[in-house]
Formats: C-alpha cells, structure tokens, sequence
C-alpha cells in the first residue's frame, strides 16, 4: 500500500516543481505617450519597474482613414518627428523591455470594414512598426515587439 502511494505523490511532487520553476512572475506593463510631462521612453524603461511598455496611441486607422499616431506632445509623428525614438525603444529592448504599439486608445477613430480593411492595416502595421519595410516608418528604424489593442467603446 505504502508503494502505491508513493508513485503518485512522486508523479504530483514533480508536476508542482515544474510549475514552479517553469512559471514567471506577472510582468508589469505600462502605456507611455500620453502625457507631455512622463519624461522620455528611456527614463520610463531605466526605473526598471517595467516589463512591457506599450507606446499610446494609434488612434486613427481602418475603414479607409491614413493612420495617424498621437504621443500627446512628446513628438508628431505627421512630420517624421519621431523616428528619434529608435534610440530609446532600442535602449528599453536592450534593458530586456518589450515595447509594444497600442492600437485604439478611449478617444480615437478607428474600425475595420471589411476582411480587405483589415489586411491593410496589418500591412501597415507590419511594414511601419513591425519587422516589414517602408520609408516612412513614423518611429524610425527600430523594430517593435509587437501590438497591444485597446479598443474602447466597440460595437460588434
């Protein structure tokens, strides 16, 4: 009897130390380019208090609108004003900080209106922020991680 309780509980002993030595702790996230006043890219990333810092907003996109980016007076991204922040999404990503573009936001314009529309922004996105090819990348030369949506207010 003593045998047959001792495969199990070694079986759920192993189980629970892989969880545990396979698990992370929860990574904090923070939206930056909202606020004029938050300081720079790379001094939000040197406090070291974040794991993934999500670059707000893209609020203007989809249903046939030219996307348009708003970093609440940080820089304007209309006027190739923000290719700078290659140094500092290079500086985060080198410090091991995902950074990421936010999609959306609580006071943009945006939709999809058709399987085609969506298609465009994804190249958009790709070619403009991602790992694709475009001349006028709106920040610059470095390669994001990836994409947050914060899509506020939709309707289905």
């Amino acid at each position: 009897m003593a045998r047959k309780l001792q495969t199990p509980l070694a079986l759920f002993s192993l189980l629970m130390v892989a969880l545990f030595t396979g698990s992370k702790a929860g990574v904090i996230s923070v939206y930056w380019g909202q606020n004029g006043n938050e300081g720079s890219l790379a001094d939000t990333c040197a406090t070291g208090n974040y794991g993934i810092v999500n670059i707000a907003f893209l609020v203007t996109f989809g249903n046939g609108q030219n996307p348009q980016m708003n970093l609440a007076g940080h820089c304007d991204p209309s006027t190739n004003g923000c290719t700078g922040l290659s140094n500092d999404i290079r500086a985060c990503q080198n410090q091991g900080i995902k950074v990421m573009l936010s999609l959306g936001g609580g006071a943009g314009s945006y939709s999809l209106s058709s399987a085609e529309d969506a298609r465009s922004v994804a190249n958009y996105l790709w070619n403009n922020f991602l790992g694709g090819q475009s001349s006028s990348r709106p920040l610059g030369d470095a390669v994001l991680d990836g994409i947050d949506f914060d899509i506020e207010g939709g309707t289905t």
